[in-house]
């Protein structure tokens, strides 16, 4: 369950932030998670609320933005949604499609009392 070390990652980031920014508890945490990333959200969730046990970010909410995967064919250069990596070009029918967003895996902002 790869989940939990990306939560305790997560945690660890935002506290150490917010310690150098002499904040104190966090209260909130905004991540941005691509649906073609391979992170099961309810998983990060769960796993989240462990991770954060102790620290200064335990009973932060978690809010996490989902953004769909997108991918632009490489032989006629359309744009289009895809759910996986081996997708086909909507308009032309080829494979060679580049994923251009979808992947992401960050933390966008948190907020610290």
């Amino acid at each position: 369950m790869h989940e939990m070390s990306i939560a305790m990652s997560v945690v660890e980031a935002v506290v150490d932030k917010a310690r150098e920014e002499g904040g104190g508890k966090i209260t909130g945490i905004d991540l941005v998670v691509g649906r073609l990333a391979g992170v099961e959200v309810e998983s990060l969730k769960f796993c989240f609320g462990a991770a954060a046990r102790g620290t200064l970010a335990e009973g932060a909410e978690l809010v996490i933005e989902e953004p769909e995967g997108r991918g632009r064919c490489e032989a006629c250069g359309a744009e289009f949604p895809v759910t996986s990596f081996y997708a086909k070009c909507s308009a032309c029918g080829q494979f060679r499609v580049k994923i251009e967003s979808g992947r992401e895996l960050a933390v966008r902002s948190f907020t610290i009392e």
